[in-house]
């Protein structure tokens, strides 16, 4: 019988993140298919009791957490010790957790710890036989690969924006406690320092993802760039359709090649076979070329559409729902008077 634990951690202010509430959703699909199998719920953070009583509803059958000040943040040594203490607690043989940054740099040591084997980027869960098996995308998500174990304990990160959010009902929940020898380390964190909230332009939850391609430096119809007047459309209309931006890659390149870029774009907006594949509703890119090291970046996006001035560029070619033959520049400056960033 397979005992799943599905491992979780904490915000900062002791709630639960939806990547959390999302593999919470796998972890649940899986206890669901495999006869007789018994789901229970390891928290770790600063306080645990308000995440554990968020997804009381779920039915796992215990719950469990370790908490303090040391497991308040993100620090490997602290995280690994309490991740092992809860697998082995729980007696797990199948350990389901999201697939964020805090655990992606943890679990594959406490992997190695208990002697056993991970895999991340989980995509999709299904059983068969009675046996579990993951799907994962390979290849910059061009080849879909389904795969399974006998090797236990197995850990397994789901991919955020993967699997729906849990929405079930709160409650109370009764938490065991697990006591976790703090290991000695030289980390010390002491604090956080963020960008202010309007001036991120990465936004993986928004609703739209907006791409802007190298034709927003080249030339335009007078024969001249304009480059600032580019930055100021584009981050216009960002902030006020509260859009995530992402960048082809031959814009973002264009900085070592002695050209004029946008001064705002990086190497982390870079959507593509070489860059990120996010999971937004819709997707707007313009004064891009739209062929496969850029569509496949956009396989997960549900409603596609382009604005580009030639016809027969790759977005025509199936590869966009709605394909806006016009220009970039007078587009978003109308788009943007009717958000009234004029």
């Amino acid at each position: 019988m397979e005992k799943i634990l599905f491992l979780a951690h904490t915000d900062t202010d002791g709630s639960v993140g939806k990547p959390v509430l999302e593999a919470l959703t796998a972890a649940l699909e899986l206890a669901a298919n495999l006869d007789g199998a018994e789901l229970t719920v390891g928290l770790i953070g600063g306080e645990v009791q308000a995440a554990a009583n968020a997804i009381a509803g779920c039915g796992a059958a215990a719950f469990l957490g370790v908490a303090g000040a040391d497991f308040a943040v993100a620090r490997y040594s602290s995280d690994a010790a309490a991740a092992s203490a809860l697998a082995q607690t729980a007696q797990a043989t199948l350990v389901v957790a999201p697939g964020t940054s805090r655990f992606a740099r943890a679990l594959p040591g406490v992997c190695q710890r208990l002697g056993g084997r991970i895999d991340t980027q989980i995509t999709g869960l299904q059983v068969v036989d009675g046996e579990p098996r993951i799907q994962r995308w390979y290849y910059r998500q061009r080849m879909a690969g389904t795969l399974t174990r006998s090797h236990r304990p197995w850990f397994l990160l789901a991919a955020p924006g993967a699997f729906s959010a849990w929405a079930g009902t709160p409650g109370t929940a009764e938490v065991q406690p697990v006591a976790v020898q703090v290991p000695e380390s030289r980390t010390r964190v002491l604090g956080t320092q963020a960008a202010l909230a309007d001036a991120h332009t990465i936004r993986p939850d928004a609703d739209l993802l907006f791409v802007a391609g190298a034709g927003w430096t080249k030339k335009q119809v007078d024969g001249q760039a304009h480059v600032s007047d580019a930055e100021k459309c584009i981050l216009d209309f960002v902030e006020a359709a509260q859009a995530s931006l992402g960048s082809s890659k031959s814009l973002v390149d264009q900085s070592g090649e002695g050209q004029q870029v946008l001064s705002f774009m990086s190497h982390l907006h870079q959507v593509g076979q070489t860059g990120t594949t996010p999971r937004h509703r819709k997707g707007l890119a313009t004064c891009c070329h739209g062929e496969e090291p850029h569509v496949v970046g956009w396989r997960f996006i549900t409603e596609r559409r382009a604005i580009n001035l030639d016809a027969g560029c790759g977005w025509a070619q199936g590869k966009a729902d709605v394909l806006y033959v016009a220009d970039a520049f007078e587009v978003l400056t109308k788009v943007n008077e009717l958000l009234g960033k004029s």
